[in-house]
């Protein structure tokens, strides 16, 4: 007889079968519940994903447009982009979904180790040990995310916005939760690790000071010098694009500055945040051209003495320089020399 057709070996088998079969049908109840209780915490897991992202998606989608619905208006003392809006709510949303689905897919996959009956205690040890380790190795990458999640959170700038960062300054043109991107004033485009920045001065929030100096002679009548930047403050109130780049009323602080043979008057004006250097220089441009046509004289370049010998002898503006004030300068002699001295005197 083969041992293919062995009683005994027929018999193990048949035994063997029956075991399984056995097993199977003892723990065919056991399976069914664990893999249902598995199938279902997928299936929450992924619809309550899908639902979280779904609203933040709508709701980031509803803050772009209520942005845009507003766009280039002034809101509170703070000028409003749409572009900054948009890139601060992105970010804010990307953040918020990668937080959600984080958080519901760990506890799914945990709940799923736990129906399988698996220990999860040492499993969490060691994954606490894992993410220190970890978090200490990138603790730079770490700190930049942070700061970079409670930068965009508070809004501290945003696209647009001109910020002196310390370690760099310009416009901001990019926020992100790990680096910001500058553009400095030559064009440069400085990349900035938001974990390094200490402190940040936003010039681009609230409101700007537009302050500019006009220095006169001292015997200028002050009461006239008010009466033209008055004129001229609101000539520019009045004209486009000042008058919505103005956001209140040229101001003559008064005198800053009384010495002997000039004197400085200060004249300021709240401006568009972003806006003040070119209201200073408009300003300028206006109050030099009205002081000039009202014949009042800007102290500036040649001493005053020198320009009130121009004004009473007007070829004393061509005078020599101050190589010929000295009588016995090489110039002086070459042009008046010295006449020789008598014999008799010389004795």
């Amino acid at each position: 007889m083969s041992p293919s057709t062995d009683p005994v070996s027929l018999d193990e088998a048949a035994k063997q079968a029956g075991d399984a079969a056995s097993w199977v049908e003892e723990n065919w109840s056991t399976w069914l519940n664990t893999g249902l209780r598995i199938v279902l915490i997928l299936v929450v897991a992924l619809t309550l994903r899908m639902l979280i992202r779904r609203a933040l998606t709508k709701l980031i989608e509803r803050m772009n447009r209520s942005a845009q619905a507003v766009e280039g208006t002034a809101l509170g003392g703070l000028l409003v982009n749409a572009e900054r809006r948009r890139q601060r709510s992105e970010a804010i949303g990307s953040v918020m979904r990668s937080v959600a689905s984080f958080l519901i897919l760990g506890t799914a996959g945990l709940m799923i180790l736990g129906a399988f009956k698996i220990d999860l205690a040492p499993l969490l040890a060691s994954a606490g040990v894992a993410g220190v380790a970890i978090g200490f190795g990138a603790r730079n990458l770490v700190t930049d995310f942070l700061s970079g999640v409670f930068m965009i959170l508070e809004d501290q700038y945003g696209v647009g916005d001109s910020v002196d960062a310390g370690v760099a300054s310009g416009e901001v043109i990019e926020v992100g939760l790990r680096v910001t991107k500058l553009r400095g004033d030559d064009g440069e485009i400085w990349y900035v690790r938001n974990g390094e920045i200490k402190r940040i001065g936003n010039l681009s929030q609230g409101w700007a000071t537009a302050a500019v100096d006009v220095t006169v002679r001292s015997t200028e009548d002050l009461d006239r010098v008010r009466e033209v930047i008055d004129e001229v403050s609101q000539d520019m109130s009045k004209a486009e694009p000042w008058n919505e780049r103005l956001w209140g009323p040229v101001e003559v602080l008064g005198l800053t500055e009384v010495l002997l043979e000039q004197m400085t008057v200060r004249v300021a004006a709240k401006t568009m945040p972003g806006k003040a250097l070119g209201v200073e220089r408009e300003l300028r441009w206006r109050i030099k051209r009205a002081l000039d046509a009202a014949g009042i004289r800007i102290v500036g370049g040649l001493p005053l003495a020198s320009d009130e010998a121009a004004a009473a002898d007007p070829s004393a503006a061509v005078a020599a320089p101050s190589a010929f004030a000295s009588a016995t300068s090489p110039q002086s002699l070459a042009t008046n020399p010295i006449p020789p001295t008598p014999p008799n005197l010389a004795k």
